[in-house]
């Protein structure tokens, strides 16, 4: 397990979840817009580590839990941050707090009838990147008092999180099939 950690796309998770309380600092610091750059640069790290892993077979059981709990944790602390902060939109923040929680829900009891694992959909990853765009956005056009930024937060957040909902229900959906095979 320990030689598993140390491939290049599980470092690149590592450092993922190590730049969160960074994130957290400048924000706590007023550094608004470069929490979002540094945002976006976590956001599109997640991609680069799940290509390095396919691309070089190095797709581990430790990746497979570090990658998808970096973006979570990431997503969940810009949110809540970004809602105590009077960054985010306040209906934003919280549907995004909501689908999170909904999905947590369904997780848990998932795993408490036996289902370990379920498939990532194309749209959840598409979801995912514009969510990490619009949320970026958000505390760049915030931080650096850029208008049209803001804007371009909104073009993405919007489908985004119609997106996130749609293939959150998928996943309900999937996941009642698991435990329907499970049992």
């Amino acid at each position: 397990m320990i030689a598993e950690l140390w491939n290049v796309p599980n470092v690149i998770s590592l450092i993922r979840l190590a730049l969160i309380p960074v994130f957290l600092w400048l924000g706590i610091n007023g550094e608004y817009g470069w929490a979002g750059v540094l945002l976006g640069v976590i956001g599109a790290t997640d991609w680069i580590d799940g290509y390095l892993a396919r691309r070089f077979n190095q797709v581990t059981e430790v990746g497979k839990f570090l990658d998808p709990l970096a973006d979570r944790l990431a997503v969940i602390v810009a949110v809540v941050a970004g809602l105590i902060w009077g960054v985010l939109p306040v209906g934003f923040a919280v549907a995004l707090i909501v689908r999170e929680a909904l999905i947590g829900l369904g997780a848990m009891y998932g795993w408490s009838k036996g289902v370990t694992k379920l498939d990532v959909r194309w749209l959840g990853k598409a979801a995912t990147l514009l969510l990490y765009v619009s949320i970026s956005l958000f505390y760049i056009g915030f931080g650096f008092d850029v208008d049209p930024v803001i804007v371009g937060a909104w073009l993405t957040g919007v489908p985004g999180l119609v997106m996130y909902y749609w293939v959150g229900v998928e996943y309900l959906f999937d996941m009642r099939r698991a435990i329907a095979h499970a049992l």
